[in-house]
């Protein structure tokens, strides 16, 4: 791939072209008798090695990705295809206030990876297709280190897929008439988690995030997962600000003191939607903040800026300056987001009554990141229905 680096904040390093070279193994699943397979027209699943060159060896360096991914046929054409992935990248150059301040892209060696490709199948022989893309790359640390502006690719490329067997030949056709079922359920869920993110440059230590949620929804033909729900999280860095009664808080806040615990929980609901592809699931919510108090002293730290001073003595000290709350600060304490991806115990094509699942997400206010969660939920299905039919060739 060759394209270009959107700069994340004003005054980046300067770049040449960006450089991508990308290696995917994977497996087609046209012979397997699952009907997630079927439902989403028989996706390629794999697994993503890359590298990225941004032409800066100093200030913006190269990022190593591994990218679990899936590729989907697009509007039911045989040549165009989407590629989606969520993985880690590693970072060999990062921001730094002293030695890389203009870089405030990337302050962490391991990030969120994320690849999105619109595919065309330009040539296509026998056992290998030569395809044409469109591309867009993002890296992000998830909030866990500031800043965090993130970087964003966008990119033209070519590929060359090669198909090969174990040794059982190729199987050149979809499934024939599988019997079985147009079906639905309807589930009950559980989850909590546990978070880390850091409250602002000054405020830069990793610190805890406890949640809970609660939903419910129907999963139709093993595949796709609807669902409402609500959602509670405590956020150490807001108690901690609080209890220790820093600077905005004595200040502005004052009634915060009265109840720290309090003004550190959020709570808000969701509605979720999720591919379910056996054991493994992409899930993405899009919910509202009923509640989030201390997002106003979160918003004046990082709408700010910080910067390096010298005092009457001519020593060095770290300055910082507010940001202000305006109109976009109402959206963004509003709308709550979630994207990540499940491992479920027992696989969903067996329909399981009972079902645990460990998911690794990342929690955004309006596609900001908020914090990275490690999550542990319990699935309860019921009032499953099924109606009989063949599926076409």
């Amino acid at each position: 791939m060759i394209g270009q680096l959107s700069e994340p904040n004003t005054d980046f390093p300067e770049m040449g072209l960006q450089k991508s070279f990308f290696l995917n193994f994977g497996s087609f699943h046209n012979a397997k008798n699952q009907e997630w397979a079927y439902r989403l027209n028989y996706p390629k699943t794999g697994l993503i090695f890359g590298v990225s060159d941004y032409s800066n060896a100093e200030f913006v360096g190269k990022s190593y990705s591994i990218i679990p991914n899936t590729e989907f046929n697009f509007l039911k054409s045989n040549r165009f295809k989407l590629l989606f992935g969520l993985g880690l990248s590693y970072h060999n150059v990062q921001y730094n206030i002293r030695s890389n301040p203009l870089n405030k892209g990337i302050s962490t060696n391991l990030a969120w990876a994320f690849r999105g490709s619109l595919l065309y199948e330009f040539w296509k022989f026998e056992s290998a297709t030569l395809k044409l893309g469109l591309n867009y790359l993002h890296h992000s640390n998830g909030h866990v280190r500031l800043p965090n502006q993130g970087y964003n690719s966008f990119l033209l490329g070519v590929s060359y897929e090669i198909e090969y067997s174990n040794g059982d030949g190729f199987p050149k056709t979809y499934l024939k008439k599988v019997p079985t079922v147009r079906s639905s359920h309807n589930f009950y869920s559980l989850r909590v988690g546990l978070g880390q993110n850091v409250l602002s440059e000054i405020f830069n230590e990793k610190k805890q995030i406890y949640s809970a949620a609660f939903s419910y929804g129907k999963v139709i033909n093993k595949t796709y997962k609807f669902g409402i729900g609500a959602y509670y999280r405590f956020y150490g860095h807001y108690y901690d600000y609080i209890k220790n009664e820093e600077e905005l808080i004595a200040e502005r806040y004052p009634q915060f003191i009265e109840n720290p615990y309090g003004y550190a929980t959020n709570f808000g609901v969701f509605g979720t939607g999720e591919l379910m592809m056996n054991h493994f699931g992409v899930e993405f919510q899009l919910g509202l903040n009923i509640y989030k108090p201390f997002y106003q002293v979160d918003w004046i730290l990082n709408q700010g800026y910080v910067f390096i001073a010298t005092d009457e003595e001519q020593n060095p000290y770290i300055a910082v300056v507010y940001g202000e709350l305006d109109w976009y600060y109402e959206i963004k304490r509003s709308v709550s987001s979630r994207l990540g991806i499940k491992y479920y115990l027992v696989g969903t094509d067996k329909n399981p009554k009972h079902n645990i699942y460990v998911g690794a997400h990342i929690n955004a206010n309006l596609g900001q990141a908020d914090f990275n969660e490690l999550s542990f939920g319990y699935v309860y299905s019921f009032n499953f229905k099924e109606k009989d039919y063949e599926l076409e060739k």
